[in-house]
């Protein structure tokens, strides 16, 4: 997946909006996880750990730590995106996610809901900041993750 479309004044935005968010990025995480859960709550069937659990899930230390590399692997994602002109995980990461994705039914409904909690999860934590050319910077950024990562959506080899 190319970064084209990915302008210089977009990944101005990411970079300088991440800078403020890495710090407190695993609080970020669990709130963007438990926004997708808000939003869907029959997303939770497709997380393992989540089956069977009586732990609250914003005190589930498995969430915590999915959640926060999540928000990790998607932020860091897209600041690289304009410097290497593509989504810079490793292929073998692209190619678990997309397998892992397929295996647990993962549908376009589920990324949308997920874009939706990612740009409210940050325009929450850089209210400042926030504009529409922001939302659209992230917007591109993750679109561009989802394209690579439904690349590899498929049963794993």
């Amino acid at each position: 997946m190319e970064g084209k479309g990915f302008t210089e004044e977009q990944e101005a935005l990411v970079v300088k909006s991440w800078a403020v968010m890495k710090k407190n990025s695993a609080e970020l995480g669990l709130q963007f996880f438990l926004k997708v859960f808000e939003i869907a709550p029959s997303a939770q069937k497709l997380f393992s750990f989540l089956k069977d659990s009586d732990i609250p899930m914003e005190k589930n230390p498995k969430l915590k730590t999915h959640a926060m590399s999540v928000f990790i692997m998607t932020c860091e994602s897209a600041v690289q995106l304009r410097k290497a002109g593509k989504v810079t995980l490793r292929d073998s990461t692209l190619k678990r996610l997309g397998g892992v994705h397929f295996k647990s039914g993962v549908v376009d409904e589920h990324y949308e809901v997920v874009k939706f909690a990612l740009l409210e999860i940050i325009k929450e934590a850089v209210p400042e900041m926030w504009s529409p050319e922001m939302k659209s910077a992230w917007g591109e950024a993750y679109d561009q993750l989802v394209a690579a990562i439904k690349l590899e959506m498929k049963p794993s080899a």
